[in-house]
């Protein structure tokens, strides 16, 4: 079973000083990213590396899971 991957993109959101601004549907968080100055939606129960990794990119994170 793959690991999910929503806790390491959360930790590493909170280590750029993203803030967490409300509950999306699902299991989605929408987090805003003060790098890029804008809202991302982040799939806390996503197992998928690619998305994961695409979130970084939306929020301006260079680092990859």
């Amino acid at each position: 079973m793959p690991e999910r991957l929503g806790k390491r993109v959360l930790r590493l959101m909170q280590k750029y000083k993203c803030t967490f601004v409300r509950v999306g549907k699902g299991d989605h968080q929408i987090w805003y990213s003060p790098i890029t100055n804008r809202n991302v939606s982040v799939d806390v129960g996503g197992k998928d590396k690619a998305t994961a990794n695409a979130t970084l990119r939306d929020a301006g994170i260079k680092e990859r899971v």
